[in-house]
């Protein structure tokens, strides 16, 4: 029986959700493994061994280690091919350059600005963190021009990549999760046409819904 592989980092984390999605979606099993980032156990000895930045999620596959998360869910996807949903990462070159482009996107167009937000709008009131009312709006209004962008190709195909799920959508899930159900932003992607319609379906698939309930018992 293989090893199940080791996810180091809190649910509540949206780099640490997004392995989890794709470790759920790829029926792959996992131990998840709690790391206290308020008493800085991110930062200790043993853990800079596997995550060499001291940030969440440090992954482990036997002798393998990784970080980074969209890096992580590529190689899960890559390495458990034959395991739960096959066509995440697409099952040939051109799907696999139409999921990569709209993870790039992701990763470069829309993460920046949602993340400023997620931050500012959800996690500093915790905090008890002033907020800086300048990058919320400068991220609110990149962030649009993105969503722009995705209402428009959300016009054409199903989802980002196509008219499949992939890898791609499932990237957007953690920081929208938040933007949407954890302050007054969530307009930004419920009024948009086919933006809303998407967000709805990617959000009520399985895998995140679990994500969703580990979030709630931490």
């Amino acid at each position: 029986m293989a090893t199940p592989v080791k996810v180091y980092g809190p649910p509540l984390s949206t780099a640490v959700s997004r392995v989890l999605a794709c470790l759920l979606e790829k029926d792959v099993d996992f131990q998840l493994i709690s790391i206290n980032l308020a008493k800085g156990e991110h930062k200790k000895a043993d853990f800079i061994k596997i995550q060499p930045f001291g940030q969440v999620p440090a992954f482990q596959d036997e002798n393998i280690s990784l970080f980074e998360s969209r890096a992580i869910c590529r190689y899960i996807c890559e390495k458990y091919k034959e395991k739960g949903n096959k066509g995440l990462y697409g099952t040939n070159p051109l799907a696999k350059a139409s999921v990569d482009q709209w993870l790039e996107a992701e990763g470069q167009s829309f993460n920046p600005p949602s993340s400023a937000l997620v931050f500012q709008l959800a996690f500093a009131p915790r905090m008890k963190l002033k907020q800086d009312e300048g990058l919320i709006k400068q991220s609110e209004a990149k962030l649009a021009k993105v969503l722009d962008v995705y209402k428009k190709r959300l016009g054409e195909t199903q989802f980002l990549a196509g008219d499949e799920f992939s890898l791609a959508d499932l990237s957007h899930l953690p920081n929208t999760q938040y933007l949407v159900n954890a302050t007054d932003r969530g307009e930004l992607f419920t009024s948009r046409e086919n933006v809303g319609r998407w967000w709805g379906e990617i959000s009520s698939r399985e895998s995140w819904k679990k994500v969703v309930e580990m979030q709630k018992s931490t």
